[in-house]
């Protein structure tokens, strides 16, 4: 990962020379011509231009720059955002996790407890991640009375948090997005938004179901789209959500256990504006992959039933592997509109050179460094296999993970929600600065991948947030994990 000084050095300059080369050439170009034409003869050029051609040019270049503005998409605007943050009597330590399983032999046995718990060691999950109260009786509560109060406890705390952080109010909203992905009742998790907030009649409300841990970024691309051809001023309200209560699985098939395991509670709710007034964040990119087409991929995040009847969510053994596959795709689409030149051009260079030598020998074609168009980095913190395929597929430092793997360690995976808290991370921790750029990566089932680029318009007041009681913990070192093929996650 450590590059020698010398290859960064000149690695740098080539960054500079490339993706400044058009003005590189100007100024040689001006150097050029200046040196041939005395002070006296540009003085006399001026002197001939007359006042009314002056006027002429300024009300030209305007009228260019209004048609240009008029013609291009109108800016989209993240103005806040707010995550859920559970109180301590929500945690599951691992040793309340093994009590729990030994006290309800009837639903599961003891080979499909030690496999529980030999993957929550390797998870990289912490001793402080939360639960909702249905998962701490014995057996656990899925009732829909148990659903609805986990829902209304994560999706109203964080709403109140993101209307308490900015002078929005919610007579302001224009539409409604909420996004969970298998717990659906009727009314609706939007109808319960308007209901408790008392939006207006006219508020647009949308509710999307069964797109997994990408709906959070799905949500904020239909916003995206909506914004972009509504009146000025207009704002969108978005809540990403997984309620666990009613999906615990009480079987013993492996691959049906891991979400057990890995989810935990939590949601994050934001607000957009297609207005710069009061933003924090400017929206640049949106690219979203699916690869449904693939029956691997389509059956990688499956609801089904066991051979016992019990319903649960199928956790396929190569779902860090199609993860990979997906990232490819959507880098395909997405580094093109992201990347400098300079690494660009590398990557012209080395498909070319494949191209040439094709079937004389193996070219590797060359890693894009994302590094160079982003300062921050926020992968979907699906679980530790996920983030270790998405580090080694881009080249990215353990440096460049932290938000990820820390958020998996505090808060485990939240789903939709979680790259909301890794940017409460990067927040609290100081390190974010005005014209950062940030990019969120998520996964989803189907299989998506999406690809959301942020600006910092505005670093935070302060860093209160989701983390606030536990950042001066941070960063952890997370224990080194021996691969285990026999109940690969």
């Amino acid at each position: 990962m450590n590059r020698p000084l010398h290859v960064k050095f000149l690695k740098t300059m080539y960054g500079l020379l490339v993706n400044n080369f058009l003005v590189i050439v100007a100024s040689a170009a001006a150097a050029a011509v200046v040196p041939r034409t005395s002070p006296e003869e540009v003085l006399a050029l001026a002197r001939e231009i007359r006042p009314v051609h002056c006027l002429l040019a300024l009300l030209l270049a305007a009228a260019v720059a209004k048609l240009r503005r008029m013609g291009r998409p109108k800016d989209v605007y993240l103005v806040e955002y707010g995550c859920f943050r559970p109180k301590p009597w929500f945690r599951a330590p691992f040793a309340t996790c093994l009590e729990h399983a030994h006290l309800m032999p009837y639903l599961v046995d003891e080979e499909s407890v030690s496999f529980a718990i030999r993957l929550l060691e390797r998870s990289g999950l912490g001793e402080e991640t939360c639960v909702p109260e249905a998962y701490h009786y014995m057996p656990p509560d899925r009732s829909l009375e148990a659903s609805r109060d986990e829902t209304e406890l994560v999706i109203f705390s964080a709403v109140d948090e993101v209307f308490a952080r900015t002078s929005v109010k919610p007579e302001e909203i224009d539409v409604l997005i909420v996004n969970c992905s298998i717990f659906t009742p009727t009314p609706v998790f939007a109808d319960m938004v308007v209901n408790r907030y008392k939006l207006r009649a006219d508020v647009q409300n949308v509710n999307l179901s069964g797109m997994g841990c990408s709906a959070g970024l799905v949500s904020v691309g239909l916003a995206k789209n909506l914004l972009q051809t509504a009146r000025p001023s207009t704002h969108v309200l978005i809540v990403s959500t997984e309620i666990l209560s009613s999906q615990y699985y009480v079987g013993t098939e492996r691959a049906m256990l891991l979400p057990n395991c890995l989810f935990r509670m939590g949601a994050a709710a934001m607000i957009l504006s297609n207005s710069s007034e009061r933003a924090r964040y400017r929206l640049t990119r949106l690219v979203r992959t699916v690869t449904a087409a693939r029956d691997a991929d389509y059956r990688c995040v499956f609801q089904k039933e066991d051979d016992k009847g019990n319903t649960g969510i199928r956790l396929s053994k190569d779902l860090a592997t199609t993860a990979g596959y997906a990232l490819k795709s959507n880098i395909a689409a997405f580094g093109p509109l992201v990347l400098p030149a300079s690494e660009q051009l590398l990557v012209a260079l080395s498909l070319l050179k494949r191209k040439l030598l094709s079937g004389r020998a193996k070219v590797r074609l060359y890693r894009p460094d994302f590094r160079t168009a982003f300062e921050h980095i926020c992968i979907h913190a699906g679980g530790r296999g996920v983030i270790d395929e998405v580090q080694h597929g881009l080249g990215l430092s353990d440096q460049d993970v932290e938000a990820s793997r820390m958020t998996l360690h505090r808060f485990g995976n939240t789903s939709s929600s979680s790259v909301l808290y890794e940017l409460a991370y990067i927040e609290a921790k100081g390190m974010m600065k005005k014209g950062d750029r940030i990019w969120m990566i998520s996964f989803g089932a189907g299989f998506d991948c999406n690809s959301v680029a942020w600006e910092c318009v505005k670093p935070p007041a302060d860093a209160d947030g989701p983390w606030v009681d536990s950042i001066h913990r941070y960063p952890v070192q997370l224990p080194e994990i021996v691969k285990d093929t026999s109940d690969d996650s």
